[in-house]
């Protein structure tokens, strides 16, 4: 039986995000540093700038709650090539974001955060953008994420992003049925639509939107939008001022 996916105290929190950090310095990444939460519960999510899936009650596979303690999760990627990345490789700051593209704040984050980090951090080459994609509002979020990745093989991952967020209501869940991510994909001008509507629906796309579900759920990211830079999390849209804030002690701690 599927169960929401389960909030974590702050403490087994902060020992992922540190065991997942040390896996990364093992591949040249920064130093970790503690885990800050911007003013919201996870388990709140919903109330404050952030969606849960345990508050909407969306089917997620609760995995983490059969992992081993130990468990591991590798958050930053830092891979050439990496079609649901952006900015520069070597950037010395990796900010990862988790999103459910049937997630109304994931959508207020993408309209009114993300070209400002984008155009102050990113363009000048002080951070670098992954995204991490997670299926906690059922079948369309699955086959929405498959689809923006669909996209992105024909490298119009994030230009399909902002098509879906730009027409996301300010509350609820969207349906996303295959006819409107087709046309998402055509608003996003992805060249090569029929190859796009075939892509979408491929077992390999959905399989890797869920290992990424499971391996969100191992960290104990609950609820979307969800942020981590060197250990650090953000829950929920929050102000870019709380971005910059995180960003710039980030890019000041690789300077040391």
């Amino acid at each position: 039986m599927p169960h929401a996916p389960e909030t974590l105290p702050r403490t087994e929190l902060e020992r992922r995000l540190r065991r997942s950090r040390t896996l990364n310095l093992v591949l040249g990444a920064l130093a970790v540093v503690g885990l800050v939460f911007g003013g919201v519960q996870l388990a709140q999510g919903g109330a404050a700038g952030g969606a849960t899936a345990a508050s909407d009650g969306a089917a997620a596979e609760d995995s983490a709650a059969g992992t081993d303690a130990d468990t591991a999760v590798t958050v930053e990627r830092r891979i050439d090539g990496d079609t649901m990345a952006i900015g520069a490789l070597d950037a010395p700051v990796v900010l990862s974001e988790w999103v459910d593209f049937r997630c109304p704040f994931c959508a207020v984050f993408s309209r009114d955060t993300f070209p400002v980090l984008v155009e102050e951090y990113v363009n000048t080459g002080k951070v670098r953008l992954e995204m991490h994609d997670v299926a906690y509002f059922g079948e369309e979020s699955t086959r929405a994420a498959a689809a923006a990745r669909a996209a992105g093989e024909q490298e119009h991952y994030f230009e399909f992003v902002k098509a879906v967020y730009d027409a996301a209501p300010e509350s609820g869940h969207p349906d996303l049925t295959p006819e409107e991510l087709l046309a998402f994909a055509k608003t996003a001008k992805v060249p090569d639509l029929d190859r796009f509507a075939a892509d979408m629906e491929r077992a390999d796309l959905r399989e890797a939107v869920s290992q990424s579900t499971t391996q969100a759920q191992q960290l104990g990211v609950s609820g979307v939008p969800f942020f981590a830079v060197d250990g650090q999390a953000i829950s929920g849209a929050q102000p870019v001022e709380t971005f910059r804030a995180m960003l710039d002690e980030a890019l000041a701690a690789a300077k040391q």
